[in-house]
């Protein structure tokens, strides 16, 4: 299958668990996550609509930012601090929030930059020590830290790694519980807080994810096949 093809397979997908849940197509944005890909099949991504992509790894970024045609990058992966600052002018968002001391580095970077950076809170519900994220419980804590000491950071939501599991069902309950999370968070007016952003599901359970209220999802493998992590 091309590229082209599974593009239209994973809209098809998701725009039937959209309306599944309620919602049109539209209202699910697809991040292409295109880890360990190269530059040629991004580009191709792009002729075919995709106008969003998802990297994990800041030196990915740097290193294919410049030949890439015009879209929307996102930080998908974990984010050390001293990687903020090569990456501040370069992504729309950054999806991997999950401490204060991040949101602070941001926030530093983002001011010496003169712009305000859209980030989303990981939040880890399934409590897996492999992951990264905040417990359910400490959620609230870091969105109220990071409004009171970030000014340069806009919370725009929030963003979960399911644990994988054979079932995609088996993944609902940890999806239910950050869109529960979200929906509380997003009742909350602040001028810096302007929850958009659900992103929840990847390519094996982003379906699921959609059903469970997530409104972006980040696919790689089911658009451009299995990462050669070689490379």
């Amino acid at each position: 299958m091309s590229i082209k093809n599974n593009l239209e397979y994973i809209e098809k997908l998701k725009g039937e668990a959209a309306i599944r849940s309620g919602r049109k197509p539209e209202d699910v944005l697809l991040c292409a996550v295109t880890k360990t890909h190269g530059v040629d099949e991004i580009n191709e991504a792009i002729d075919c609509g995709v106008t969003d992509i998802g990297e994990n790894k800041v030196q990915e970024i740097m290193d294919k930012y410049e030949f890439v045609k015009p879209v929307k990058w996102h930080l998908i992966g974990h984010l050390q601090t001293n990687k903020v600052k090569y990456i501040i002018d370069k992504v729309d968002m950054i999806h991997s929030v999950d401490s204060l001391h991040l949101a602070k580095e941001i926030d530093k970077r983002a001011k010496a930059k003169d712009l305000t950076m859209k980030i989303l809170v990981q939040v880890n519900s399934a409590m897996e020590e492999s992951k990264f994220g905040v417990t359910v419980e400490e959620t609230k804590q870091l969105i109220m830290d990071i409004l009171e000491q970030c000014p340069n950071i806009k919370i725009c939501g929030m963003m979960c790694i399911a644990p994988f599991e054979e079932d995609v069902d088996d993944a609902r309950p940890f999806f239910a519980e950050v869109k529960k999370l979200y929906d509380e968070y997003s009742k909350i007016s602040h001028p810096m807080l302007d929850f958009k952003y659900l992103s929840m599901g990847m390519s094996n359970d982003f379906e699921v994810a959609i059903e469970e209220g997530s409104n972006l999802v980040r696919v790689g493998t089911a658009i451009f096949g299995a990462r050669d992590y070689s490379l």
